[in-house]
């Protein structure tokens, strides 16, 4: 069973595996010292491999876009430099991009915050923080590749953060805005955008609204409450979509 145990902790995380050579020879051996645990620590590792493999399915899709996805998108630069601005930044700040995919909304951050501001963008995909260091981003802010729901960031330190597109792809979106205000400073502000409205998506991908969707109003506000944020303005235009919070003191 612990070789079992070991073999699937390898095939489902190979690049950790990778990175501990004696993995299959000292485990067993730490698992036997664990053995009163064992149903405890199987039910979480149990748990650990399901998350993950949300993780991993979303970096499978978004890794071969990456190439491609400044053209794809060009035309979006002017909107989202207008949500940035409704962030209301200050010069000095420390504002976070998190799914900041290749960074275009990077070089907006760092206007608002100024050259004495930190600006850092957050992604899970290492072919899109390549792509952002090749079109220049990296000289605009600090490239981080981290699962934005486990942020490497000590508590209240953040005075803003930026998401756009990323909360629907999240297994947990409450984990996300739970583990976003931690990290944020009382005060700070929260962004979610979109380039365009929940129903203009819903019908480009031919299916209707969806109740459950976390960015439903209905369903986005007391998520927010419960997470330590206060929501400020909810607009779900046709052609945007701009939730803005602020960290609840």
């Amino acid at each position: 069973m612990d070789k079992a145990a070991v073999d699937a902790f390898a095939a489902a995380f190979p690049e950790e595996a990778a990175s501990a050579p004696h993995l299959r020879e000292s485990a067993p051996a730490e698992l036997a010292a664990l053995a009163s645990h064992r149903e405890d620590v199987f039910e979480r590792f149990a748990a650990l491999v399901a998350g993950r493999a949300t993780q991993t399915a979303n970096r499978a899709f978004f890794t071969p876009m990456a190439a491609t996805w400044e053209e794809r998108f060009a035309a979006d630069g002017a909107v989202y430099e207008a949500a940035v601005v409704r962030m209301g930044l200050r010069p000095g700040q420390t504002v976070l991009d998190l799914g900041c995919g290749t960074g275009r909304v990077l070089p907006a951050l760092r206007t608002e915050v100024g050259d004495d501001g930190v600006v850092l963008g957050v992604d899970f995909t290492p072919a899109m923080l390549d792509a952002a260091a090749r079109h220049g981003r990296a000289g605009h802010a600090g490239l981080l590749l981290a699962d934005t729901c486990r942020l490497p960031l000590r508590s209240g330190t953040v005075d803003g953060i930026f998401s756009a597109g990323l909360i629907n792809h999240l297994p947990e979106p409450a984990t996300a805005l739970r583990e976003w205000a931690r990290v944020t400073a009382p005060g700070g502000v929260l962004v979610l955008f979109h380039p365009s409205g929940r129903a203009e998506r819903a019908a480009r991908h031919g299916r209707p609204l969806d109740p459950d969707d976390p960015l439903d109003e209905t369903n986005l506000r007391p998520a927010l409450h419960t997470a330590g944020w206060h929501l400020t303005c909810y607009e779900d235009a046709q052609h945007h979509f701009l939730a803005r919070a602020v960290r609840i003191a």
